[in-house]
C-alpha cells in the first residue's frame, strides 16, 4: 500500500540543536526506541523481520525511495538532493527537483531507474514474501535494502529513522539533533492520564479495523490522553470488528478519529443508515488530513513519521478543547 507523507523543514527551526538527553534504549541495538536497525562505527545494520541482517556502509548520493515517508526523513536533514528516484510523485508534499518517477512495485519502470543510477533502492515490504522486483534489481547490478519503519509500534521508534537516513547521507550530526528534539517535545505533550474514549477509522470493504493495543496508533492516541476503543492489549496488528461492534463502541465515544476518505458529517451519515444514530457524530469527529495535497497524496503520511510530536500535540488539543488556541499541523474537523 502506498503511503503519502509529507515534511515541513521550517518546522525544525530552533529545534535543530536541541540538547539531547538520554533514554532507555532497546537491547544491544544502540538505539532509544528503534528495533528493526541499529548504528555501529559508522555503519547501518538493518535487520530484516524474517531474519538476517543487511549492512551499509554511507555516504550514498543517489537513493531511490519507494515510500514517501523516505522523503520525509531526507526532507528533515536538508538530502533532499540525494533523491534520484521516487514512487508517487505526483502525490508528494515535498517533490525532489532531480528525482525521476520510477513506478510501483510491480509495475516498476526499470529503464529508469538504471538511468538514475542509484546508489541504493530503498523500499519497504508489507507481505511475508520478498517481492519479485527486488530479485530483478540485483540482476540489474542495483543495491537494495528493505526498511521495516512501519513495523515499528513507538512513534519516537519510527521518528529514530531520521537517524538512519542521516548515516546513509553523511549528515549524522543533524539527523541526531532532530531526533533529539522531536523526542523531547514528544514526551513533553504526552497526557499523565487517560481520560476520553476514542472510535477510530470506518469500514474498509465491509470491514471495520481497529489497531491493536500495541499498535503505533494506539500508543499515539494514548499518549494523548484517549482509549482506543477495541483495541486488543498486547496486539499490534489490527482486529475486525462488525458494525453492531462499532456501534457499541460510538455510543462510548467522546472522539472519531480517521473517518476515511469524508470531510463531512453528512458524507459520514450517507456510508451507512447505522452511522445517524452513532452519539459521537454530535460530537467531535476528526480526520487526519489537514495537508491533503492536490494529487491525491497526504503529509500526514510524509511527514508524520518523523514528526509524531506535531501528530500528539493535534491529539492532545483534540482530546482537551483546546484547538482553538493555536493551528493544527495534521488535523481537521468534519463539519
Amino acid at each position: 500500500m502506498k503511503r503519502l507523507r509529507n515534511s515541513i523543514i521550517a518546522a525544525f527551526a530552533g529545534l535543530l540543536f536541541a540538547a539531547c538527553g538520554t533514554t532507555p534504549g532497546q537491547p544491544d541495538s544502540g538505539m532509544e526506541y528503534a528495533r528493526w536497525f541499529s548504528l555501529q562505527d559508522g555503519k547501518v545494520l538493518v535487520t530484516a523481520p524474517g531474519g538476517g541482517v543487511d549492512t551499509l556502509q554511507g555516504p550514498f548520493k543517489a537513493l531511490v525511495c519507494m515510500s514517501s515517508s523516505y522523503i520525509g526523513f531526507l526532507h528533515a536533514i536538508g538530502a533532499d538532493s540525494t533523491i534520484v528516484g521516487v514512487s508517487g510523485r505526483t502525490f508528494l508534499q515535498q517533490s525532489p527537483p532531480l528525482a525521476a518517477e520510477v513506478g510501483y512495485d510491480a509495475a516498476l519502470d526499470y529503464e529508469t531507474i538504471v538511468k538514475a543510477r542509484p546508489d541504493l533502492f530503498l523500499t519497504y515490504n508489507i507481505g511475508g514474501v520478498e517481492p519479485p522486483y527486488l530479485a530483478k534489481l540485483r540482476e540489474l547490478g542495483i543495491r537494495t535494502v528493505v526498511l521495516s519503519e512501519h513495523l515499528e509500534n513507538h512513534p519516537l521508534a519510527r521518528a529514530e529513522y531520521v537517524k538512519l537516513f542521516g548515516a546513509l547521507t553523511g549528515r549524522e550530526t543533524v539527523a541526531d539533533s532532530v531526533f533529539c528534539a522531536v523526542r523531547d517535545r514528544y514526551l513533553a505533550s504526552v497526557q499523565p492520564e487517560v481520560t476520553h474514549k476514542v472510535l477510530i477509522n470506518i469500514p474498509y470493504a465491509d470491514q471495520w479495523f481497529i489497531p491493536g493495543g500495541d499498535n503505533y496508533m494506539a500508543r499515539l492516541v494514548r499518549d494523548a490522553g484517549g482509549e482506543l476503543l477495541g483495541a486488543v492489549p498486547g496486539k499490534q496488528e489490527s482486529s475486525i470488528v462488525s458494525l453492531e461492534t462499532a456501534y457499541g463502541y460510538a455510543q462510548e465515544a467522546d472522539v472519531w478519529l480517521h473517518p476515511g476518505w469524508c470531510s463531512t458529517k453528512e458524507q459520514l451519515r450517507g456510508i451507512h443508515p447505522l452511522f445517524a444514530a452513532f452519539p459521537v457524530l454530535d460530537k467531535a469527529v476528526w480526520n487526519n488530513t489537514l495537508q491533503r495535497t492536490s494529487g491525491g497524496g497526504n503529509g500526514y503520511w510524509e511527514s508524520g513519521p518523523v514528526r509524531p510530536d506535531l501528530i500528539l500535540e493535534d491529539l492532545v488539543k483534540i482530546m482537551n478543547g483546546t484547538v482553538g488556541e493555536a493551528p493544527l499541523h495534521y488535523y481537521l474537523p468534519l463539519e
